[in-house]
């Protein structure tokens, strides 16, 4: 039994129809995959801008003495350094927040290559156990 020429092209069409929904779908899951690759990073950056925070504290802590509020001063810029290795962009400031030893760390950085935000930011505030100098 032969086949008519309108069934063999109704197959092609059939063929071609489902090799573009396969196309659409795999575009559709590459664009899934490059949105999950993108939070991850932004993720990864925002989870090493609280460890730059968190350092930046313990520098406070190992220069509280004698319940004074210290301060970083010089080291501060030893502290960014560091940390702008691992961060791209990083522009860090621990400022004082007040006369109950709060300090404000704000981290700035450059969004990597992957996400489309440009800056980004994070800000942390720590109160220490002392008084006002």
């Amino acid at each position: 039994m032969a086949i008519a020429k309108f069934q063999q092209a109704f197959t092609l069409l059939e063929a071609l129809v489902a090799l573009l929904v396969l196309s659409v779908g795999l575009l559709g899951m590459a664009s899934v995959q490059l949105e999950s690759l993108r939070g991850a990073h932004v993720g990864y950056q925002r989870g090493l801008a609280s460890l730059a925070a968190q350092d930046a504290v313990e520098l406070l802590w190992s220069r509280l003495e004698a319940g004074r509020c210290p301060g970083l001063g010089a080291e501060e810029a030893d502290w960014e350094t560091r940390w702008r290795a691992r961060i791209p962009g990083l522009q860090g400031r621990v400022e004082p927040a007040g006369d109950d030893c709060t300090y404000v760390v704000t981290l700035e950085w450059q969004a990597s290559r992957l996400a489309d935000e440009g800056e980004t930011s994070f800000v942390y505030t720590t109160r220490l156990p002392g008084e006002s100098p």
